[in-house]
């Protein structure tokens, strides 16, 4: 079995499927996009969107705990080892109004929605272009083999390019580049659910504080 699978292996025919989807995938992304996708490989794996979402729940309760008895300027005294919600819980304490913050949230999740859109369509770019590479490297195999007519020797190797290119080529584009893509779409779907839900609730929490209009600038000392 092993030596079978060793030679399905064919490094020109990886060559050129691997390499020709990552080219298309550059060609068609900014750098930072580029950047960014593969920086998406640990989340890829790491990620528990259930996990942050517990989390960001007790991180809401002590910023909720917190208002109540300091003021909103003190939300952003919380201990979270989330940066999303040390961030919200930061403009909470700094925005001029509640107004402000509600339209930073929307703002914030929608630049979080466009980034993650950014870096699927590398995903996807690779994903694409991987079956097509793999038939350009099968039409090269069988120029190879026409060219080869006379030299029976030089024509099983042109036809196994031609058969792995199309074998690397939906491989890849289907079970590698099209499952990243899809998994980070729905790691992303769930992070800005749960985001989305954090910053709901601390809206909510300033527009329940009875001064939340007047918006206090100072830590107040729980009451006696």
């Amino acid at each position: 079995m092993l030596e079978y699978a060793a030679q399905l292996f064919d490094p020109a025919a990886m060559a050129i499927v691997l390499g020709g989807s990552i080219a298309a995938a550059i060609l068609r992304s900014t750098r930072r996009d580029l950047e960014r996708a593969l920086a998406s490989v640990v989340p890829l794996v790491r990620a528990a969107p259930d996990r942050d979402a517990d989390a960001a729940e007790q991180s809401v309760r002590q910023i909720e705990r917190l208002v109540e008895l300091k003021g909103i300027a003190c939300a952003d005294r919380i201990k979270s080892g989330d940066p999303f919600i040390l961030k919200a819980a930061a403009r909470l304490a700094d925005a001029p109004s509640i107004e402000a913050f509600g339209e930073w949230a929307v703002e914030e999740i929608e630049q979080r929605r466009v980034r993650h859109e950014a870096v699927l369509a590398v995903w996807r770019s690779a994903a694409d272009a991987a079956p097509s590479m793999g038939m350009i490297g099968t039409v090269l195999g069988l120029i190879g083999m026409f060219m080869a007519m006379d030299d029976p020797a030089r024509i099983g190797p042109a036809m196994a390019l031609a058969m792995l290119t199309t074998l690397y080529g939906l491989c890849l584009g289907t079970i590698l580049f099209g499952t990243i893509a899809a998994r980070l779409e729905r790691l992303s779907v769930a992070e800005r659910a749960w985001q989305s839900g954090a910053l709901g609730r601390l809206e909510a929490v300033v527009r329940g504080q009875p001064m939340a209009e007047v918006w206090l600038r100072k830590c107040r000392r729980p009451a006696q």
